[in-house]
């Protein structure tokens, strides 16, 4: 990966090291357990080419132990030919990903050398008390010859020295990029530059790069991205319609207005909304912000009980938000 970046960046600036990672089939799966067709797949490669998006995440490597193909869409797991019958060769400039959960993926067999795989780049999902786990991950991935990050989920909830000491053992692996990951949507634009700032000291510090995955629970997903890549936050999540988990994620096709480069082009997004997005949410699929997901946020807290309180059409808000400090 192209370790260099702008510093001091204005919101005019092209910077070249800024890529785009599209997630919108492996936190958007989330939504849909992985259900979507081939025809949704294929659209979806083909738009991420000529919108110039540099990455494209395919899904999860997941353990079959642990979860049950009956009861999952094949992107849950990315086989090998899955990915294939998608992408062919991927003559294209478009990279492809995968994530792999620590503790929720078989790594070791499941994830092949590079040389006989067309997927570029492994990201590791990670708590802080996993790191050491995730760590032998990245050598394994690194020794097979793939690009790798690592996403450190939850940090909302961490305090400063384990954060401090996780980053320095990150910082110390053979990882590409260290991913600043907003989990449950809580944090503000001011906490995005300081901690920002923060990962940039130490990756900098280790030849390493810096990205950002944000979640939309108080509508600031596409704010926080856009405040991390002015300080110099180089790899930039984003999901079409900000389909993800819950609130969703940073709207690729704000991001993509966004940046200045002109090899970025938000047109083919667009179509890909008017045939595959408005039609997925006309068949009942839901996600996106509302107001329990404001709640979680506000509160720091996982989405899931807002998750619960959605799906069995409960509309008692404010007993909700007290349910919610009760909790806490």
């Amino acid at each position: 990966m192209n370790t260099a970046s702008c510093s001091e960046r204005t919101l005019m600036d092209y910077c070249p090291d800024i890529k785009i990672v599209d997630c919108t089939m492996r936190d958007g799966g989330l939504v849909n357990n992985f259900a979507f067709t081939d025809e949704f797949v294929k659209d979806l490669y083909r738009a991420n080419i000529k919108a110039g998006v540099d990455y494209m995440e395919f899904g999860y490597k997941a353990s079959k132990e642990l979860f049950s193909p009956e009861e999952f869409g094949k992107w849950k797991f990315c086989n090998e030919e899955d990915i294939r019958a998608i992408v062919g060769e991927n003559d294209s400039p478009l990279k492809i990903s995968v994530m792999a959960d620590v503790g929720r993926c078989d790594y070791q067999k499941d994830i092949i050398s590079k040389k006989d795989s067309v997927i570029d780049l492994v990201r590791v999902a990670t708590y802080i008390h996993q790191i050491p786990a995730a760590v032998k991950m990245i050598e394994d991935f690194k020794n097979k010859g793939y690009e790798v990050t690592v996403n450190i989920m939850a940090v909302s909830k961490v305090n400063s020295d384990d954060l401090d000491a996780g980053l320095k053992l990150l910082a110390k692996s053979p990882v590409d990029v260290i991913y600043l990951v907003d989990s449950f949507g809580s944090f503000y634009p001011e906490q995005i530059t300081k901690l920002s700032e923060k990962y940039l000291d130490i990756a900098n510090a280790s030849g390493k790069i810096v990205g950002i995955h944000a979640h939309n629970n108080q509508q600031l997903a596409f704010a926080n991205t856009i405040e991390a890549c002015r300080v110099g936050v180089s790899l930039l999540d984003a999901t079409v319609s900000g389909m993800g988990r819950g609130a969703g994620n940073c709207y690729s096709e704000s991001l993509l207005s966004f940046l200045k480069n002109p090899k970025y082009d938000v047109t083919p997004i667009i179509r890909f909304v008017e045939k595959h997005m408005l039609k997925l949410k006309a068949e009942g699929t839901v996600w996106g912000y509302d107001i329990p997901y404001l709640m979680t946020g506000i509160l720091n807290c996982h989405p899931s009980a807002a998750i619960k309180f959605i799906k069995e059409n409960r509309t008692d808000y404010c007993n909700f938000f007290q349910e919610l400090m009760d909790v806490e």
